[in-house]
């Protein structure tokens, strides 16, 4: 099976969110002379996404700040972003990082974080002054004196941060962007119509079609029967019109997908190429970019079916490092690759890639040049997800997906927001990030601990491949017994499992919006239940 795999991404503690309707509400006056911090909400009554927004109304710049309040009782810290939090009973603290410390006289900065409750915080206090304003002044500016006339709103801060640091997010996207595995027409049963069906269609933005070869430094077909030969019957088709055999008719997935496109016009359709079974052939493209960037545009736009595609995804895992193989294109290969897309297929086009999610010190996004990349680059995707599994038979248990650390994690960096925060640092635009999700679980037998951690004797029975079953299947198989560092796990019999649900979805889906990222991506459709519960999640989630 070609199934995508990454070794993988910084900071928090554990979230418990469950999806629903969002009310806004907003507390915490703003006082002309002080700095303040006011409060707001997306509540859904069991858990919110909750900001503290920093507002410098006095005359000099700040260098730093702390926020601290007390939660209410029945609310919980979760996940957070852009602040460094610690808690102590119901008390929280929370201190800027070390790219939004600086907030200019008349300028603002913000945090984030998960809780679940809905209560609103109490007793909040910046700089040791209340919240609403007044009280203690704020802190000194720097030794250096700030400029006679302060500078606008718009300005950077007097003290801006290197530039290895990350910027601060903007504005959220809504993309979500779906992966249709070339293979699962045949055991999986899975069908472009199954899109349409269950309801995923309207809430796809793009789908991703995986996956095409890349043998010999060129883009090959991948599977010629599927793809493009396969006849679907009236009942199968997504139009209820069975294909022909007529000369030129395109038959396979792809008949199918132009079909799907005809319907939903609104998704667009990249092909991927890679894989981490199929990921091997890149060390050769990397030798001649513009050969190969040749080949995939040829094949993309291939007469037959040039109306089905809308560009191209590229999953190669991993550059400069090792995946199913090991890889020694050095460090600009990946960079170079992207250029030479970029180049052949046009502004018109989607260039994008799913990437390494090792978040680590030294770890795999460290050993190619991905913020250079990005600039040729629509999106890129980094794959957060199968950090832990039972490719380690004996553990420890740990979730596949979190999304921030954990106690006892066993791989620092492991995790979503490390990746993400380092993509940032490198450069990448928090809007060209998308979030990863899988729709499935990673799960190990012979375990007795149902807390993260427990050792195990091997992987646990999967439908198609053990130690992975999809979530369509774990939902009343395995069901939730907890959550850890914002995903889900549970614990049935002696097998162990990690997943997320919808509830841990729209947590992650908050986080993905309070980054301003680009949106989220999952792999892959035919985990998702018949009704398309995962990503209706995620469509509520990012609004």
């Amino acid at each position: 099976m070609n199934r995508k795999r990454a070794s993988l991404a910084a900071a928090g503690t554990a979230a418990v969110l469950v999806a629903g309707a969002i009310a806004v509400a907003a507390t915490s006056a703003n006082a002309a002379g002080s700095v303040t911090a006011s409060f707001s909400t997306n509540s859904w009554g069991t858990g919110q996404t909750a900001k503290y927004t920093i507002t410098n109304g006095a005359s000099a710049p700040i260098t730093s700040w702390t926020v601290e309040f007390d939660l209410p009782s029945g609310t919980t810290l979760g996940s957070y972003w852009d602040a460094l939090m610690t808690q102590s009973g119901a008390h929280v603290v929370a201190k800027n990082r070390d790219y939004n410390g600086s907030v200019a006289a008349g300028a603002t900065t913000s945090f984030g974080f998960n809780t679940t409750g809905s209560g609103a915080p109490a007793n909040c206090k910046i700089n040791g002054a209340p919240c609403a304003g007044g009280g203690t002044p704020p802190p000194p500016p720097p030794t250096t004196a700030p400029p006679t006339n302060p500078p606008p709103t718009t300005a950077p801060p007097t003290n801006p941060p290197p530039p290895t640091n990350p910027p601060p997010p903007g504005p959220a996207g809504k993309k979500i962007v779906g992966y249709f595995a070339e293979w699962g027409v045949y055991g999986r049963n899975y069908h472009v119509k199954n899109i349409a069906t269950s309801g995923s269609a309207a809430k796809l933005t793009h789908l991703q079609y995986a996956f095409g070869n890349v043998t010999n430094g060129q883009c090959a077909i991948g599977d010629s029967y599927a793809d493009y030969d396969k006849a679907y019957s009236a009942a199968d088709s997504v139009d209820g019109v069975a294909d022909t055999w007529d000369a030129g008719a395109l038959r396979g997935s792809f008949g199918q997908l132009r079909k799907l496109k005809k319907q939903y016009p609104h998704i667009k359709v990249l092909w991927s190429f890679g894989g981490w079974t199929w990921s091997g052939g890149f060390g050769q493209a990397a030798q001649n970019p513009a050969a190969f960037a040749d080949s995939c545009y040829k094949l993309v736009e291939d007469p037959r079916w040039a109306d089905v595609f809308d560009g191209i995804d590229i999953d190669w895992e991993y550059p400069n490092a090792c995946g199913l193989s090991c890889d020694t294109s050095g460090p600009a290969a990946f960079k170079n690759l992207m250029a030479a897309l970029r180049a052949r297929f046009g502004n018109n086009n989607l260039v994008t890639a799913a990437i390494t999610a090792d978040g680590g010190n030294g770890g795999k996004m460290d050993a190619a040049d991905y913020g250079g990349a990005a600039q040729y680059m629509d999106w890129i995707s980094p794959m957060t997800y199968d950090y832990f599994g039972a490719f380690n038979p004996q553990g420890p248990t740990a979730p596949h997906s979190p999304l921030t650390s954990y106690a006892g994690i066993p791989t620092p960096g492991f995790y979503s927001d490390a990746a993400v925060q380092k993509l940032k640092s490198k450069g990448v635009p928090a809007s060209k990030i998308l979030l990863g999700i899988g729709f499935y679980g990673r799960g190990w037998t012979g375990v007795t601990q149902s807390a993260p951690g427990g050792t195990a004797t091997g992987a646990a029975p999967g439908t198609y491949e053990a130690g992975i079953e999809d979530y369509k299947v774990l939902k009343t198989k395995c069901p939730s017994t907890g959550t850890v560092a914002g995903t889900a796990y549970a614990k049935c019999g002696s097998e162990w499992w990690s997943y997320d649900t919808p509830g841990t979805i729209g947590g992650k889906m908050g986080y993905a919006k309070n980054q301003g990222l680009g949106g989220a991506f999952f792999w892959e459709l035919s985990g998702d239940t018949g009704g398309g519960e995962l990503i209706g999640a995620m469509r509520s989630g990012l609004g």
